[in-house]
């Protein structure tokens, strides 16, 4: 079974964090979100994927995962030339995927749950595709699947009265024959192929769409709240791995992962869970965590940061009290002199000094 992922978009809701790259490498754990997928594709056998890739930040997607060989996977690059739908994205693969059937990942989908056996049982069924479904609790934001008597009736896009909290995740388990289905597409109000219209033109040519529940934990990650939320969870599963320097007063609680040649000192405390990457410099009187992850190369000089991501070359100053914030890599917060609380949502290369 070959794999799609789909990378591209232009990722509106996450602005500024997406000016300078795409919202599929945000990390969440110190890692992209989008290599989750991965690794849950490959887990499942998937190992000849290519990715959808369009919009800014194309090259440092190609940058990043290469031939997928430090991957353990072979990957290769279709460039969308505008966000015309998913169905559209699947729509470019058709050579690649030859007469195999397939795994469609959207890039910014996070999952816990392994889908291997939901893979190894749609290889030996005769379903023409095959979803994963989640409750949630907003289901006019997602497609949504309506359900009787065990079977999938109908499937729509974002309905204003959802009959189901069903929602259809972003992983799909398909046959060639949805390329036949996608050609008869026509666009939405959008002016989008939608992957439900393609689904539910399956359902109404009778075609056979199996399901399974998620009913762990599964996450959109279309907004910073989203992300906070969804490396929390992560986080939570953390084991601790100590590989820094660290002197006697420094305070560690929970589970903390710290990466080589970051230094901590002076009277840091730490609660986890938290991830912190290597070539880090933190001291003064910080308190991190829980719930926080903290890129390469930061330097943190004191104040307090909490349910946050920090991500690369960030460096954070004494005084400063962060929480459900993400900044981006390259920024700076400096000596900020009134001690609250503060949220803070910052693009790559941003410099606040108080």
């Amino acid at each position: 079974m070959k794999g799609i992922l789909l990378h591209g978009g232009h990722g509106t809701r996450l602005r500024p964090l997406t000016h300078t790259g795409p919202k599929q490498l945000l990390p969440i754990a110190n890692k992209p979100m989008s290599e989750y997928c991965i690794e849950s594709m490959k887990e499942a056998g998937v190992k000849d994927i290519v990715i959808i890739i369009g919009g800014i930040g194309s090259q440092k997607v190609k940058d990043y995962y290469g031939n997928g060989e430090k991957f353990g996977v072979n990957i290769s690059y279709i460039h969308q030339d505008f966000p015309r739908g998913i169905s559209h994205a699947i729509s470019l693969c058709e050579d690649f995927i030859g007469d195999e059937k397939f795994l469609v990942f959207l890039g910014d989908n996070i999952i816990q749950k392994s889908i291997s056996v939901f893979g190894m049982e749609f290889e030996k069924s005769n379903a023409a595709a095959s979803i994963l479904l989640c409750e949630v609790d907003n289901p006019n934001r997602f497609g949504i699947a309506d359900i009787k008597d065990g079977k999938i009736k109908k499937i729509v896009e974002k309905p204003k009265e959802p009959p189901t909290n069903l929602a259809v995740t972003g992983i799909y388990f398909l046959t060639p024959v949805i390329f036949d289905i996608i050609k008869r597409l026509k666009p939405s109000w959008r002016n989008e192929l939608e992957i439900t219209d393609a689904l539910d033109m399956l359902l109404n040519e009778n075609h056979i769409i199996t399901y399974n529940m998620i009913t762990d934990y599964w996450k959109d990650t279309g907004t910073p709240e989203d992300i906070i939320h969804a490396n929390k969870t992560i986080l939570e599963n953390l084991s601790a791995d100590f590989r820094g320097k660290m002197e006697s007063t420094v305070s560690l609680e929970g589970n903390v992962s710290v990466g080589n040649d970051t230094l901590i000192k002076n009277e840091v405390k730490i609660k986890g869970p938290v991830i912190i990457g290597k070539n880090c410099e933190i001291y003064g009187d910080a308190i991190i965590g829980p719930n926080t992850s903290i890129g390469n190369g930061c330097i943190i000089s004191g104040g307090k940061i909490k349910d946050s991501i920090i991500m690369d070359n960030c460096e954070i100053g004494k005084n400063v009290n962060i929480k459900n914030s993400i900044i981006s890599s390259n920024s700076s917060i400096k000596h900020n002199n009134t001690q609250d609380e503060q949220i803070f949502l910052l693009g790559e290369g941003t410099k606040i000094l108080f």
